[in-house]
């Protein structure tokens, strides 16, 4: 997936492009995307207009007055076609037209996306335009729209997908933090913008949990819930479900076993929590050992539902009558580094991907995942186009990493009947001497600790 500064500069090679372009932009409602297209906007002539639940009629007037107020004009007509024929940059420069929320103007109003294209082939304000329609529901983005549009969709220069901070992101938003409270607060918000906004960077970990998340006057507290119940209904079915994916049930068996639900029924909520990337089907990467691999599996893909259904959910009659700081010390405390493993992972994988894009590995990583096998795991496993492929193993725990994890590592690969280009080892304890020594004569073998990462 592109990080949010590639989505810039893709969006900046359309401004700097002399044609018109059209670009479709999705993002929850957590991603800040209006945030991110006003630093995009800054030093650009730019309309914006957010769209707005109303009646067509009403819908119309009010960007008629958006645009009245803003080019200081008068509207006769009281069309979208006029509208957008009234805009402009007031010299050579391109126009940069932000519809905000489009799908709330074009379900009320359809036409005005036909206006839109219009806009887009000059037919209106001549000027050189790049327009950015935005919408909050990712399905819109993935399928909706294309329905909804038919022909017109094929208008869209680009369908963008606005995602959450990477881990990089992250350290840069809390400059001068440990990798281990960086890392803690990525396994908890995700990147997710929204929550990074209410992180105060001058408490520790513990202190913003107990503030934002477990206290009821909190701007996190029952933040899963939300947004869950934000596209899905009957939320005691998906909740039970997403308990017992935290509590380790991963296959559709484990869960039917689980929560008593029929296996038909338990597939189709896995598929509607999966098409709102709250979960995810794991798929192991494809290589020769396919009979070795472990199938069917699913895992809560979002950090902050994940923590909430791990730490809280159990625990919520406990929440109300204890205070916050003595729920963190004794239900997130003790078993919070452990959590953070599987971040470590994700972080683990952005570095070769990183690397990869400066061309610092072997070879130039086109896909990346992780192999997970009846009798091991490869961590991440990145290939090119001509399936050459480089792999890693991550290691974060109490302890230094040794050289049983590396020999896992290697049984894993003959399962997976995978050779690497090169090996990553990476820990958050660093490494014992035993391995060192042990992989001095490995080819290409790459030890990395908290400090280089």
């Amino acid at each position: 997936m592109q990080t949010r500064n590639q989505i810039h500069q893709e969006l900046q090679k359309y401004y700097d492009d002399s044609a018109n372009h059209l670009v479709l932009l999705s993002g929850s409602d957590r991603s800040e995307k209006e945030s991110f297209l006003m630093r995009f906007c800054q030093d650009k002539k730019s309309f914006y207009y957010r769209g707005r639940h109303a009646s067509g009629a009403k819908q119309l007037e009010l960007f008629s007055s958006q645009v009245a107020k803003t080019y200081d004009v008068k509207l006769q007509k009281n069309t979208y076609d006029e509208c957008l024929n009234r805009i402009k940059s007031g010299d050579a420069s391109k126009l940069v037209v932000v519809i905000d929320e489009l799908p709330l103007i074009t379900h009320s109003e359809p036409s005005f996306f036909e206006s839109i294209i219009k806009l887009k082939k000059r037919q209106l304000y001549p000027g050189p335009v790049l327009i950015i329609a935005t919408a909050s529901s990712l399905s819109y983005a993935e399928g909706d729209a294309h329905e909804l549009y038919g022909d017109g969709f094929s208008y869209f220069d680009s369908v963008l997908t606005l995602p959450d901070y990477n881990f990089l992101e992250v350290v840069r938003v809390l400059p001068g933090s440990s990798m281990t409270d960086a890392l803690s607060v990525y396994a908890i918000t995700g990147g997710v913008p929204a929550y990074m906004s209410h992180w105060n960077r001058s408490r520790s970990v513990r202190e913003n949990v107990i503030s934002l998340i477990l206290s009821p006057h909190g701007a996190l507290f029952n933040e899963a819930e939300r947004y869950i119940g934000s596209e899905l209904r009957e939320l005691s079915v998906y909740e039970t479900i997403l308990y017992a994916m935290a509590c380790g049930n991963e296959k559709l068996n484990d869960i039917y076993q689980y929560t008593g639900y029929p296996r038909a029924k338990i597939s189709v909520y896995l598929k509607n929590l999966a098409s709102f990337e709250v979960i995810e089907k794991v798929v192991s990467f494809t290589s020769g050992g396919w009979e070795n691999t472990k199938k069917g599996i699913y895992r809560i893909r979002e950090p902050f539902i994940d923590f909430w259904f791990k730490f809280v959910y159990a625990h919520q009659s406990e929440l109300w009558q204890m205070k916050p700081e003595e729920f963190y010390d004794r239900f997130i405390e003790p078993d919070i580094r452990g959590y953070l493993d599987r971040i470590f992972e994700r972080v683990c994988s952005e570095y070769i991907e990183l690397l990869s894009s400066v061309g610092k590995t072997p070879i130039r990583v086109s896909s990346i995942g992780t192999w997970i096998g009846k009798d091991g795991t490869i961590d991440i496993v990145g290939a090119d186009e001509e399936r050459n492929t480089v792999v890693g193993s991550c290691h974060w725990g109490d302890t230094p990493m040794g050289e049983e994890s590396y020999e896992n590592l290697l049984a894993s690969m003959k399962l997976a009947r995978l050779s690497a280009e090169a090996v990553y080892l990476f820990s958050g304890n660093g490494f014992t001497d035993g391995l060192k020594k042990l992989v001095e004569s490995g080819r290409n073998v790459n030890l990395i600790d908290l400090e280089e990462l």
